[in-house]
């Protein structure tokens, strides 16, 4: 398969991905890019840009304000970090649009001009604007390439398009709240071509410990390099119950397809994966043949081929709205490996083996590098890059192992946004509440430490944002069956990771819920369960008046099996009516929960099933009051406040 080289100037191919804009504040800017060279950067400012300009108002030269991560032979990953005062430059005024480009080499080429798809129709530089007053914001999870749906970033993008002349409507963020990648589930083309670009790229080899192959490259070569990556662990029976665990957690019959035959092991993998799901660019005269497959293999290929084309074709709106919109991510589990620290049991089975520890650190490496970084930079700079300029010197084991369990030990992956109300973003996979005495049960998705952290950052607010991967308050049916399968030892064949799947996680949650110091107004949005929802949650027997929103869209490119996802709407409707006994057997017993109508209703009753991008807009006292699913199909669900009741 080859896809046509559209770009024959080799300055153009300098820049393969990116920019992508992860921070804009009135002082403070933030990019980062991937580069097949480290090619010196000028950044032009336009203000008060209505994207036509020729003339900039200031250029800052970037070498004090950059990072470069060299990955390969010919790849570096870019990161940029401009302090405007320092650089002499006036701050940027708010709620003006604000144009940028970045200027290449000593011939000083303009990449809008290189690579006019960062630009919107009419104008000539991607543009951005800065609010400090959180009034709408997009937000989504779970893109899974080879699903069978259009790509709701790119639907994003065409509804971002509709809006250039009014930047008063152009949202806040871009929330893309975890699963950006699916490391643990991915097609034989996208694989191949992975492959395809760390031969182009020269990404870096790695040895393997703890695997039947030596080598990064013994892996690229053997027989069960494509849709048996599973079968690469020794044959002893402690890796026989690694690979049941680690490998097996993925085989859910009910609530994915997931399959771990591709998994992606190498840092090399994981790095291009990003590259190649974020960017057209490394597509451009990338070649790549169908590896030696036997019959079924040859035609899930065949069939998972012609979605991945389509991906690639949506793939230039993709990274146009990351260049226009600042955007911030944070992980969940299909970043690194599905059902990750799903239980204390899951946690010592794959840390205890070094391969397995190897394939999580590689996808937290890669998430350091290519999402990470960017939402706060200033964290990881004593305690992390240390460790990463170890590895980029050495790149031997030992530096290696040692970036791993750095990144092992951090914590500092959740983060805040400076807005009106803030967004708090809640790092749900690495501080997890064990249970000491039952380790095969679901460990609590964030410890008491950690839950005693998020307090302190709300307390005393009007109004709070809070992205939580999970949903929070979910939908009951579906968390009593996954209580069920966790009954009978079995939470990994359903992912049974929930908020309400641990009491003590349970409990403290809903008393910061309840306390009289924390905010009046809970927006939380999720994303995760692959259909997307909306209730409007308040406290019973208390005095304390909060309002809670629960707002989940998920996914950006995937969705729940259909006809079961009805099934379980309408069950949950009439099992959890507001009169049920069931009701009292929930933790949720002290609130009241009503779910919102979507509109136009033939998209299901309370559950909507369908890829897209989540939309929110909120009043002055930061409360929403229009919650959009901007579906892929260029149709929108709007979800409306309903009178009924379901505890």
């Amino acid at each position: 398969m080859q896809h046509p080289n559209l770009d024959a100037d080799p300055t153009a191919r300098d820049i393969i991905a990116g920019p992508i804009l992860r921070q804009a504040h009135s002082g403070r800017i933030v990019l980062w890019l991937a580069a097949r060279r480290p090619v010196s950067l000028q950044l032009t400012l336009y203000r008060d840009d209505d994207g036509r300009r020729q003339v900039a108002d200031d250029t800052v030269d970037l070498a004090p304000y950059r990072r470069d991560v060299r990955i390969g032979e010919r790849a570096w990953l870019i990161f940029i970090d401009v302090d405007l005062e320092a650089a002499g430059v006036a701050p940027l005024a708010e709620r003006r649009a604000v144009g940028y480009d970045l200027r290449l080499g000593a011939g000083g080429l303009s990449l809008a001009e290189l690579e006019p798809g960062l630009c919107y129709p009419g104008e000539s530089r991607p543009r951005f604007v800065i609010k400090t007053e959180l009034d709408s914001l997009l937000h989504g999870s779970c893109r899974r390439p080879h699903h069978r749906s259009g790509d709701g970033m790119a639907r994003a993008d065409r509804w971002l398009g509709e809006r250039r002349d009014n930047s008063e409507s152009w949202p806040v963020a871009l929330l893309l709240t975890g699963d950006q990648i699916y490391a643990d589930d991915v097609a034989g083309p996208l694989l191949r071509a992975i492959h395809a670009l760390i031969a182009d790229l020269g990404l870096w080899p790695e040895t393997l410990e703890g695997a039947v192959l030596d080598d990064s490259e013994a892996l690229y070569a053997c027989t069960a390099c494509y849709y048996r990556r599973d079968e690469l662990l020794p044959q002893e029976k402690s890796s026989r119950d690694l690979r049941d665990r680690f490998f097996g957690g993925t085989r859910k019959p009910v609530f994915t397809s997931a399959s771990s035959g591709n998994h992606l092991i190498t840092l090399a993998e994981v790095l291009a994966m990003y590259l190649l799901c974020w960017s057209d660019a490394p597509w451009r005269g990338l070649e790549y043949t169908r590896p030696p497959l036997d019959e079924e293999e040859s035609a899930t290929y065949d069939d998972e081929a012609a979605v991945i084309d389509d991906f690639v074709t949506e793939l230039p709106g993709v990274r146009r709205l990351m260049a226009n919109s600042v955007t911030a991510m944070i992980f969940d589990d299909h970043d690194i490996t599905d059902d990750w620290n799903l239980t204390g049991a899951w946690m010592d089975t794959a840390y205890g083996h070094p391969f397995s520890r190897r394939i999580i650190g590689n996808a937290l490496v890669a998430y350091l590098l290519c999402q990470g970084w960017g939402n706060r930079p200033e964290i990881f700079e004593e305690r992390v890059w240390p460790c990463v300029e170890r590895y980029t010197a050495n790149r031997d084991a030992v530096s290696h192992d040692g970036l791993i369990d750095c990144l092992l030990a951090f914590r500092g992956w959740d983060f805040i946004l400076d807005t009106e109300p803030g967004v708090v973003v809640l790092d749900t996979r690495t501080r997890r509440w064990r249970r000491s005495r039952r380790p095969s049960k679901p460990s609590g998705l964030m410890d008491w430490e950690a839950l005693s952290e998020m307090q302190t950052h709300l307390m005393d607010r009007r109004s709070v944002v809070m992205v939580s991967a999970a949903p929070i308050f979910g939908v009951k049916l579906i968390e009593n069956i996954q209580r069920v399968f966790t009954w009978f030892g079995k939470p990994l064949m359903v992912d049974a990771e929930n908020w309400m799947a641990h009491r003590g996680a349970a409990h403290t949650l809903l008393n910061i819920f309840r306390h009289g110091n924390t905010p009046k107004n809970f927006t939380i949005l999720s994303g995760d369960v692959h259909y997307s929802f909306a209730y409007d949650v308040t406290l019973r027997f208390s005095a304390a008046r909060q309002k809670i929103w629960q707002i989940t869209s998920s996914g950006v490119k995937n969705e729940f099996p259909r006809k079961l996802l009805d099934w379980f709407d309408r069950l949950n409707r009439w099992l959890y009516a507001p009169y049920s006994p069931l009701n009292w057997f929930t933790k949720r017993r002290r609130m009241r929960v009503n779910p919102r109508r979507p509109t136009p209703a033939d998209h299901g009753e309370r559950l909507v099933n369908g890829a897209g991008m989540g939309y929110v807009r909120f009043n002055p006292a930061g409360q929403p009051i229009e919650i959009r699913e901007l579906g892929v199909d260029d149709s929108d669900v709007v979800f409306e406040v309903s009178d009924e009741e379901e505890v």
